[in-house]
């Protein structure tokens, strides 16, 4: 093992009496929860950008970190030192995956096949240490908003130059991704949208992104890619609109270009705050019509207005994210990636393990209060008494197509005016005060 990470070993669970900085007082990989392990629930992913790439660089200052991977002049050795720092990270912290976009692991090239002769090399040094160390990859996917040539989009580009590039460099990423295992591949439309609509023409852009997917779709189904795609909403950052909104706007969207059978959605915290959602909001939104596959999981600042990407620590919104995914039978293939970065002012390697230990520990806790309130039905006990007129009566009939306009005004006709029914909002907040 590399020795990057100087001092700093396995993490170990010392349980919540511990004092020890460099211990989960919670998360306990193995713990059995509800027939399955913590680690089989969580499936933990660690962010390649942020995580390794992050610089601590601003609009407003240079970089400070201090990462010792991060100092070889030659930029394939830099990338070779970050990658084996990476997996003497995931070891030392114990997750079991990882997640990339292709020019995290990989430079850019002078030029197009010199990049992809980049990423096949660092691909092979991945499965290389993926198979030393037991380490997978959670998904993979490619930046199409960093380079100069996407100022105006990738698959939305009024240029179609810009288009095709997006997709050989797509191409290669998905084919990346299936070498090494990936169980999932995620879209991420940094600059799929646009800033005024005087130079937009909103339809063209979004039937040009329509047959960008089904492109992908057709070219995995050739290489035999059986891992799940993914589409992650974001309203606004870097341009003005983005195509992919929110969970809603997304769904939408796959269904109108008959998308829907081939794309689940990877719902960030950060981004549905953005949309003015709350995270159970979009994991509700996508679960509902089962197609919640995977979760980046950080939090926003509430009084600022941007993507801070910080680092879970609020039980509440922890405990109510995982009522969301037990309740749906898991993430399945997907898993809780790390999608956050550390304060500029936290400029040391060990603050990395001190960040990601206190959302582990977070998401553990939620894991087990979620759990609890599950097996006791103080929720759906209360939620299924509140819909209950619908399970039998003109309720029943309702839902069963049984009743139109005509008939139900002849039923509140000989019924009068229906009784109003509290729904003790107050009541079921202190009820989670009581479990957290």
């Amino acid at each position: 093992m590399t020795d990057f990470f100087k001092g700093i070993a396995t993490i170990p669970f010392e349980g919540a009496g511990s004092n020890n900085p460099l211990a989960f007082k919670y998360y306990n990989a193995q713990q059995q929860v509800a027939g399955k392990s913590m680690a089989e629930h969580l499936r933990f992913a660690v962010s390649f950008w942020h995580t390794f790439k992050g610089t601590g660089r601003d609009i407003f200052g240079a970089e400070v970190y201090d990462r010792s991977w991060d100092a070889p002049e030659n930029k394939m050795t830099r990338a070779k030192a970050t990658l084996e720092a990476a997996f003497e990270f995931f070891q030392k912290l114990g997750v079991d995956y990882y997640c990339f976009h292709d020019r995290d692991i990989a430079p850019e090239g002078e030029t197009f096949s010199e990049s992809c002769r980049n990423l096949e090399q660092m691909v092979q040094s991945a499965a290389k240490l993926q198979k030393d160390t037991g380490v997978n990859l959670l998904w993979g996917t490619a930046n199409l908003f960093g380079h100069p040539r996407y100022t105006h989009g990738a698959a939305t580009n009024p240029d179609a130059h810009v288009f095709a590039y997006a997709a050989a460099q797509v191409k290669h990423a998905i084919a990346a991704t299936k070498e090494l295992g990936g169980e999932n591949y995620v879209f991420w439309g940094g600059r799929e949208g646009y800033d005024t609509l005087l130079n937009t023409d909103m339809k063209q852009e979004q039937e040009q992104l329509a047959r960008f997917f089904h492109m992908a779709v057709d070219y995995a189904r050739t290489i035999g890619f059986t891992g799940q795609f993914l589409i992650e909403p974001k309203p606004m950052e870097p341009t003005k609109h983005q195509y992919d909104f929110d969970a809603a706007t997304v769904l939408n969207f796959l269904q109108t270009y008959h998308l829907m059978d081939h794309f689940k959605l990877n719902i960030e915290a950060n981004h549905a705050n953005l949309a003015g959602h709350t995270f159970a909001h979009e994991l509700s939104v996508a679960s509902c019509v089962g197609k919640l596959g995977s979760v980046d999981v950080n939090r926003g600042d509430p009084l600022l207005g941007w993507d801070t990407d910080q680092f879970p620590v609020d039980l509440y919104e922890t405990t109510a994210a995982m009522l969301v995914i037990l309740n749906q039978g898991g993430l399945g293939s997907g898993g809780l990636n790390f999608d956050a970065k550390l304060r500029r002012g936290s400029t040391d390697p060990i603050d990395l393990f001190h960040a990601h230990i206190g959302g582990m520990d977070a998401f553990a806790r939620g894991l087990l209060i979620a759990r609890k309130i599950i097996d006791d039905k103080v929720l759906s006990g209360f939620v299924s008494n509140r819909y209950a007129s619908y399970a039998s009566g003109v309720g029943q009939d309702i839902m069963a197509g049984k009743m139109n306009f005509k008939t139900l005004e002849e039923y509140i006709l000989k019924t009068g005016e229906p009784s109003l029914k509290s729904g003790r909002q107050e009541y079921l907040e202190n009820i989670i005060n009581s479990y957290i």
